[in-house]
């Protein structure tokens, strides 16, 4: 594929900003990433006002437009090819893959009991898909509303995937799962709950304490609350003292 095709680009928002071209990173000023970012987030055509507006909300009407002119003209060479941009609005390009659209795709799958889901579901690899959040650093209004859904969508799944695991006797992949949604959210209860489960599944009733009794401390150290009766629950069978 002749390098800089539309079809061997290709923008990650997973884990921080980047765009390649085929496996080459195309350097981009801060303006543009930020206009590549909120027109791939967007998936659609965006009315040029609405870029302008959204991205350089602080400054009057016509220095917004300036700057996404700017931001435009910076866009030279093979990032200018990301972009479709008519008079009007600005759209991503049809053949531009966005690593965003495929993991939220993945996630919904994972979560949807009536979804067909493969193999490449069910495995490391989709482990490794859900373990970023989206453009982590970026504080702006427009990033923050899709970063938390996101959060909130991906820890659904990796509790989901955890639970898969389990029943199909992948332990270790059942364990690497649910780290990764309590290190994402360490006072998540239901993510918690399900390492827990994941380590009594195969028989590690030490760790399943011990994760038990880490996750007591700081709840209660953080938010002066203690676990519900239905996590401790959990631990009933060891016929041990849990905290009551």
């Amino acid at each position: 594929m002749e390098n800089g095709d539309r079809s061997s680009l290709h923008v990650i928002l997973l884990g921080g900003f980047q765009l390649f071209t085929g496996n080459d990173q195309i350097a981009l000023s801060s303006g543009s990433e930020r206009l590549l970012a909120f027109t791939a987030l967007c998936g659609r055509a965006v009315p040029r006002n609405l870029v302008a507006g959204t991205l350089w909300p602080d400054t009057s009407e016509q220095r917004a437009y300036a700057s996404l002119r700017s931001a435009l003209a910076r866009l030279d060479g093979v990032g200018r090819k990301v972009l479709d941009v008519g008079a009007t609005e600005i759209r991503l390009a049809p053949d531009v893959g966005v690593d965003f659209h495929d993991a939220r795709a993945l996630a919904r799958r994972i979560l949807d009991p009536t979804a067909l889901t493969g193999d490449g579901d069910l495995s490391a690899k989709a482990v490794e898909v859900l373990s970023s959040g989206l453009l982590p650093g970026w504080y702006e209004g427009w990033v923050l509303a899709e970063a938390e859904e996101w959060q909130q969508l991906r820890l659904h799944a990796l509790e989901a995937l955890t639970a898969g695991f389990v029943m199909a006797g992948r332990f270790a992949d059942a364990v690497a799962a649910a780290g990764v949604a309590v290190r994402a959210e360490p006072l998540r209860e239901s993510a918690c709950a399900a390492l827990i489960r994941a380590h009594l599944a195969e028989g590690n009733q030490a760790e399943a304490l011990r994760h038990f009794k880490r996750y007591e401390r700081h709840l209660h150290e953080e938010l002066a609350l203690q676990p519900t009766p239905q996590l401790r629950e959990l631990l009933a069978g060891l016929h041990i003292a849990v905290g009551r």
